[in-house]
């Protein structure tokens, strides 16, 4: 699919079936359930990366998700400091052109070339938010992007991850009445076919739907981490689309992490300090444990049963997972077609309450 087309047919290349779609909203593109999230396989050398990967595996995994029927991708400028961007780019530019998937990515984290390992800063002046919209344009080898969102709302502070609600507000940030317009300029100029909002709160879509419709919105969202709730409502009563992202939470939800992966994570990996990893590793990797009679129930991995219960929550569009090998991809890509019961539901609501994983509702 061409990200500059108009059509939703989903590309079943070498899937034996079409993967379920759902309507993103009002933007008239059709995505399937899962999409390829691009974070991982952006390496090591930048302040939040997941520690070294392999470029030729990298491009690898994006094309076997593609071709097992994922039509779209999400990345970033900020992931590998665009080096994400630039494997996505080879990766589809290698596929037939009614075989590309739809392009999502992202502005408003800047990062300082000379100082690769700081953490970057939210930034959305209207200068700076068309300059990475050129250089994602030129990383992906596209002429217009199907999703541009607002990567976290401008404070013009640093990022310091702690998995939502990140630092500070400076004087010289820019106001979002502000950079929305700009996002929306973009649209009518041509640039981006959609406009999104990630990490916004409720009360922040609400004041930017005065301005122009929030196409989409993407927060975090996993059976850890439930507290974007109030967010996906709000877009569901608003005719926005939902990709959330981190349904695995980033890799506990797995079922093939440990306490002994978590305590070995290389020095290059971001998930070794975070709390989710450390105070929180005990709880967390027994949600995931409750989660295996649900899976072998219905003959399914883990991890499509920890994506099959974040889909399952009422306005999810689509979720984002990543990938570091095309064998992974293989681990969840089933994820798509899973439908768990309510008595299956109930049983992962119960585990949410009695491990005291994460924060959140356990139900909607």
């Amino acid at each position: 699919m061409s990200t500059t087309d108009t059509t939703s047919t989903v590309s079943t290349t070498s899937a034996t079936t079409p993967l379920p779609t759902l309507p993103l909203g009002t933007t008239g593109m059709d995505i399937t359930r899962v999409g390829f999230g691009s974070w991982a396989v952006a390496g090591s050398g930048w302040s939040f990366g997941w520690g070294a990967t392999d470029d030729a595996e990298s491009i690898a995994a994006i094309r076997h998700a593609v071709e097992s029927g994922v039509n779209w991708i999400d990345t970033a400028a900020v992931y590998g400091l665009g080096h994400s961007e630039e494997l996505v780019g080879k990766a589809v530019a290698q596929l037939p052109e009614s075989d590309r998937p739809y392009l999502f990515t992202k502005a408003g984290l800047v990062t300082d070339p000379a100082h690769p390992q700081a953490a970057p800063r939210r930034i959305m002046k209207p200068a700076s938010v068309r300059r990475e919209l050129d250089d994602s344009l030129r990383r992906l080898g596209v002429e217009r992007i199907d999703l541009y969102q607002v990567h976290y709302p401008d404070t013009g502070e640093s990022l310091e991850y702690a998995g939502g609600g990140f630092g500070t507000v400076s004087p010289d940030a820019t106001p979002l009445d502000e950079y929305w317009q700009v996002m929306a300029d973009l649209k009518a100029e041509g640039k981006v076919r959609a406009i999104g909002l990630s990490n916004h709160s409720a009360e922040q879509l609400a004041a930017a739907e005065k301005i122009a419709h929030v196409d989409a919105v993407q927060p975090p969202f996993s059976a850890i981490n439930r507290s974007a709730a109030s967010e996906i409502a709000w877009a569901h009563a608003n005719n926005s689309g939902v990709i959330g992202y981190s349904p695995l939470q980033s890799g506990l939800l797995t079922g093939a992490f440990s306490a002994g992966r978590a305590a070995n994570l290389p020095a290059d990996d971001w998930r070794g300090a975070h709390a989710d990893f450390t105070t929180g590793l005990t709880a967390n990797l027994a949600l995931a444990d409750a989660l295996r009679p649900v899976a072998a129930r219905h003959g399914a991995t883990v991890a499509e049963t920890a994506i099959a219960w974040a889909l399952a929550w009422p306005g999810i569009t689509g979720a984002i997972v990543g990938a570091r090998t095309a064998a992974q991809v293989d681990g969840w890509i089933g994820a798509a077609s899973l439908r768990l019961t309510p008595a299956d539901l109930a049983e992962i609501s119960t585990a949410i309450t009695a491990t005291g994983a994460g924060t959140g509702p356990a139900r909607p």
